[in-house]
C-alpha cells in the first residue's frame, strides 16, 4: 500500500478578523474570484451532502450556478437521489474545497426549488450538448449499457440539432440553499488554522465569531 504524505506546512497567511469582515458574501465573492485567478479546475465546484428518506447521508459533486444576496443555486433532476433526499430533508451541507489556496468553505442551510423563472435562466445559459444530457438522463436510475444512454442521446440529438431550441424538462432545475451557518477555513502553520463561523440572525444580518482550530 502507499504510504501517505504525512505533513505540509501551510504557511502564514491565514485569515485575519479584518479580513473576514462582516458580510460573509462578500468574503466568500473574493475567494472564489481568488480561485478563478488562480486557475483553479471548477472553482465553483461544491460537494453537497444530503440526507436520503432512509436517514443516510450522500454526498455528490455539484456546480454552483448563481450566487446572490438570498443564498447559493445549484441545478439537477428533482427525480434524482438529492432531489428525492431534498424533498423529505431540505437540511444540506456543501463544501467548497480550494486547497490549492488553503481555502476552505462549509455552506450549511436548507435547499428550496428556485422560482421556473430562475430554472429557464440556467437552462438556456447551457451549451447545446449539455441541455441534450440533461434531457437524456433519467438521473441517478439504474441503466443496462452504456449504449442505452448513447442513443437516447442520439435521438435527442437528431429531434434537436444544433442551433434549435431543447426545451427544458419538467424534472430539471435549479435549488436555491438558503444558508444558516458559513465557516471560512483558511489554513496556517502548525495545523494552527483560522476559521471564522457566520450565523444568520433573524433579522437577515449576520453574527461572526472565531472558532479554536
Amino acid at each position: 500500500m502507499k504510504s501517505l504524505r504525512q505533513h505540509t506546512d501551510y504557511g502564514d497567511e491565514g485569515l485575519t478578523d479584518e479580513q473576514a469582515g462582516s458580510d460573509p458574501y462578500d468574503l466568500f465573492s473574493a475567494w472564489l474570484e481568488q480561485a478563478e485567478r488562480a486557475d483553479i479546475f471548477e472553482p465553483n465546484a461544491m460537494v453537497l451532502s444530503t440526507i436520503d428518506p432512509d436517514g443516510t447521508p450522500s454526498s455528490r459533486t455539484v456546480l454552483l450556478k448563481d450566487l446572490s444576496r438570498e443564498g447559493f443555486v445549484f441545478v439537477t433532476n428533482y427525480e434524482s437521489r438529492k432531489g428525492v433526499a431534498l424533498e423529505l430533508h431540505p437540511e444540506v451541507s456543501a463544501v467548497f474545497g480550494w486547497y490549492a489556496l488553503k481555502h476552505q468553505v462549509i455552506v450549511t442551510g436548507r435547499a428550496e426549488q428556485a422560482d421556473p423563472q430562475k430554472s429557464d435562466e440556467l437552462w438556456n445559459r447551457r451549451p447545446h450538448g449539455a441541455k441534450l444530457a440533461s434531457a437524456a438522463s433519467a438521473q441517478s436510475r439504474p441503466v443496462d449499457l452504456r449504449a442505452t444512454l448513447d442513443a437516447a442521446l442520439a435521438d435527442l440529438a437528431a429531434q434537436y440539432p444544433e442551433g434549435t431550441d431543447v426545451p427544458r424538462p419538467s424534472n430539471w432545475g435549479a435549488y436555491l440553499i438558503r444558508p444558516s451557518r458559513i465557516e471560512f477555513w483558511a489554513g496556517r502553520s502548525m495545523r494552527f488554522h483560522d476559521r471564522h463561523v457566520f450565523t444568520a440572525r433573524a433579522d437577515g444580518s449576520w453574527s461572526r465569531e472565531r472558532l479554536q482550530p
